[in-house]
């Protein structure tokens, strides 16, 4: 992919940020602008509250969230980007929906540790339609977005994970079909790489040492025993027994180096087919891989009441 690639077409952030708009809905964003050395109105990213607060406009004036909030020190998500995965999510499902993007509550969406922000679910459904299942093991996460959703009035459904080395068993039930599951998963091995981690981030950032996390995050949020490659790995395993349930899964991948050993793991798995997507802001490419055990024959099957 092309260093200089962009956001999804159908990003809404993939010309930058309309600062003016957003003041404008949300006044308390402009005590944190500032202007950059070359007089663009901007924020601090390594303010969280000004990252915060951005998230908040951002909801706000682009997914029509009014109220938008998470305690201290849960994972705040950078927007942009969590919007592409939705957008290309869509894109996947096109495939099975006789090219069309697929919208509206019968489009089922399971979120696995959707976390205290919601932020998948609020994307997804303001874009599409698309009703959202969000799953967390964090009781505080799952306070959190219940909150969001009662106090947006939205129908989303939020449900506790009570055993974390589960993924989907005990959260998918016996007459739930979904058309996509997606995660963004822990992608530390233990407490001391995502410390060591951090402390790279704000070094870089010109901080020096620092215990506080850039965008905040709770130990499940960032770290498992094994890292995003183990965490992934269940994931497979355990998605074989829903295969009939769900016509894609998918996952973020963070480090590219991970994708072969999990590649891998599908085959191991017997899966009818597998993508690897990539999405690009700025320099930055991230990835997800996405999985299905439903023959190509069949998968139109899901739009139209069915399944396997």
């Amino acid at each position: 992919m092309d260093k200089k690639a962009k956001l999804h077409p159908r990003n809404q952030h993939a010309d930058g940020y309309d600062f003016a708009r957003l003041v404008a809905d949300l006044p308390e964003l402009d005590a944190f602008t500032t202007l950059n050395p070359v007089g663009q109105t901007t924020i601090s990213f390594q303010d969280a509250e000004a990252v915060r607060m951005l998230n908040r406009a951002l909801l706000k004036t682009h997914y029509g969230i009014a109220y938008w909030d998470i305690p201290a020190n849960y994972l705040c998500p950078p927007i942009p980007g969590r919007v592409d995965y939705i957008h290309y999510l869509a894109d996947l499902l096109a495939e099975s929906n006789n090219r069309q993007t697929p919208r509206g509550p019968e489009v089922k969406a399971l979120d696995i540790g959707t976390g205290a922000s919601l932020v998948y679910p609020l994307i997804g459904q303001s874009e599409y339609g698309w009703h959202f299942t969000g799953v967390d093991i964090d009781a505080g996460a799952i306070k959190s977005a219940q909150r969001i959703c009662q106090l947006n009035e939205l129908a989303i459904t939020i449900r506790r994970q009570n055993l974390p080395e589960n993924v989907f068993r005990g959260v998918i039930e016996p007459r739930d079909v979904f058309h996509v599951t997606m995660c963004n998963p822990p992608f530390h091995a233990s407490r001391e790489e995502a410390s060591k981690g951090t402390q790279r981030k704000w070094q870089n950032l010109g901080k020096g040492r620092s215990k506080a996390l850039n965008f905040g995050g709770q130990d499940a949020e960032l770290w498992c025993p094994g890292g995003e490659v183990k965490f992934i790995a269940r994931m497979i395993e355990q998605s074989a027994e829903f295969a009939g349930q769900c016509l894609w899964f998918t996952s973020l991948v963070s480090k590219k180096d991970n994708l072969q050993p999990l590649i891998r793991a599908l085959k191991k798995a017997s899966v009818a087919d597998y993508r690897v997507v990539e999405m690009a802001q700025g320099q930055k490419i991230s990835r997800f891989i996405a999985w299905t055990f439903i023959r190509k024959n069949q998968r139109s099957s899901f739009f139209n009441g069915g399944r396997k």
